[in-house]
């Protein structure tokens, strides 16, 4: 098994009980307690867990996905109509997850464009449009935030390549890092950001800082943050 596909494993396995165990880990016949350790340390080094004795733990609080929150709902419609505008006729454009993402879906409507995503919310929002042509990654379910992941998801992002991402995030810090919660989803995040001529980031003003524990880029790898926040609030934007 490739390392790649063991990692996703390990994250799979703290996403559903929150701690694995180098004992656990190292029953399966693919992989020796030394080779669990190994892993261990790549994906700690990467942001993605925390080894404790004798395995690793993961401390996140995600949000499941669904429909905007009655608060910030029309910051967030005006954040998704002003990146409904930003997409040409004919191009291509990978939405990700987060509920001002799946705002803009519901307004490419009758769009000529080809949309890509691992958010089945979105696939939902647009799959009896047959002006739009849709494309759903691989993945596993992770039926609490509505989305297709894993290895399989980013195996699929490196055979594509799109005009626009479209990406939300849990929290902007200070310096512009963008933020996640949810540690399993970051790697999927990372290869669409390597998909993409041009990525945009869509944040209201609650996410300056926000939350999350891993980073999914820093600010030189965004082209465009559409927001309400205020000048001071997102100074590092262009």
């Amino acid at each position: 098994m490739l390392a790649e596909q063991r990692h996703q494993l390990v994250l799979q396995a703290l996403r559903a009980g929150g701690t694995v165990t180098v004992t656990d880990l190292a029953g399966r016949p693919e992989a020796g307690a030394a080779t669990v350790r190994s892993d261990l340390l790549k994906l700690e080094e990467g942001g993605l867990l925390t080894r404790v004795h004798g395995g690793a733990v993961v401390e996140e609080d995600p949000a499941p996905f669904a429909e905007p929150a009655e608060d910030q709902v029309d910051a967030k419609e005006a954040i998704a109509a002003k990146a409904a505008r930003m997409i040409e006729d004919g191009q291509s454009v990978i939405l990700d997850s987060g509920s001002t993402v799946y705002l803009l879906a519901r307004r490419l409507h009758g769009r000529r464009i080809t949309v890509i995503t691992n958010n089945l919310a979105v696939y939902e929002e647009l799959v009896q449009d047959e002006n739009v042509e849709l494309m759903l990654l691989d993945g596993m379910v992770i039926r609490e935030s509505r989305m297709l992941d894993g290895f399989m998801t980013e195996d699929n992002l490196r055979q594509v390549h799109a005009d626009w991402l479209f990406m939300g995030a849990c929290g902007v810090r200070a310096g512009g890092q963008v933020m996640d919660t949810t540690v399993a989803e970051v790697p999927a995040g990372r290869a669409m950001i390597a998909a993409d001529d041009k990525v945009a980031l869509l944040v209201d003003d609650t996410k300056f800082p926000g939350t999350g524990i891993v980073k999914i880029c820093d600010p030189e790898e965004l082209d465009v943050v559409v927001t309400n926040a205020s000048s001071g609030a997102a100074a590092w934007t262009v």
